[in-house]
């Protein structure tokens, strides 16, 4: 018996609904309680942070980190809708190319394009 991936992830929301259309229009996720996304398959890292860790905000018990194609394209898209994006230069590296930003009620998510 093992796990054999992530099956759900749940979270508390002022706004559920508002909230789910937000990722539904501005990175393509198919949100909600009553929603089911067929996730592209591919790594997934489920790591422990220490709790002093500087990579996402102190004030948040987790970043979701998810998996994008045409990364350029997808931050485009998102600051034309007024959506804040963070780059920096150290968030391009072996591994692929990250960018930051927020969910309507702060949730901080990272978007990764892997490698090639």
């Amino acid at each position: 018996m093992t796990v054999t991936g992530i099956g759900g992830v749940f979270f508390r929301s002022r706004d559920p609904q508002a909230r789910a259309a937000w990722y539904r229009e501005h990175l393509g996720i198919d949100a909600g309680a009553d929603a089911v996304w067929n996730q592209g398959e591919g790594m997934t890292v489920f790591a422990p942070f220490p709790h002093d860790s500087d990579y996402f905000p102190a004030d948040q018990t987790f970043m979701l980190n998810l998996r994008v194609t045409e990364l350029d394209a997808m931050v485009a898209r998102l600051e034309a809708a007024g959506i804040e994006v963070e780059r920096r230069a150290e968030w391009e590296t072996d591994f692929g190319r990250f960018v930051r930003l927020h969910d309507p009620e702060g949730l901080p998510l990272e978007l990764w394009e892997l490698p090639g």
